[in-house]
């Protein structure tokens, strides 16, 4: 059972790298704020939950490391739950303070509902 809780924290940690690998070519390739700004925030979901968690459950299959563990454990979860509540609104505050703005372009976007809602033309 542990050496089981240790492969699939592994393979979670694993994962997590992948998506923070797609993370930095979003940053690079992408062209908009918008879009960059997405990329990083699923880089920071999944570039940093998911690594967390494997690490929680590596912890939770070393039996040898004795009670901090469950130290151990606890805090990754912790983290990841913190971090899964605070991201993606963090996100949302810069792209609403962006878009209010005007500082960055919005040259992609081919139909902009807010901008009819602020107009008034919305509900």
């Amino acid at each position: 059972m542990h050496i089981l809780l240790v492969a699939v924290g592994l393979a979670v940690v694993v994962v997590g790298a992948f998506f923070e690998v797609v993370a930095a070519l979003g940053m690079i390739r992408l062209r908009s704020f918008f879009l960059r700004l997405h990329a990083a925030t699923m880089g920071c979901v999944g570039g940093s939950i998911l690594p967390l968690l494997g690490l929680a459950l590596i912890a939770l299959g070393l039996e040898s490391v004795g009670v901090e563990r469950l130290y151990v454990a606890g805090t990754c979860t912790a983290g990841a739950i913190i971090l899964l509540v605070l991201a993606p609104s963090g996100a949302h505050s810069l792209a609403r303070a962006a878009y209010m703005t005007r500082a960055a372009p919005r040259h992609p976007l081919e139909f902009d509902a807010l901008e009819e809602r602020l107009k008034g033309g919305g509900r």
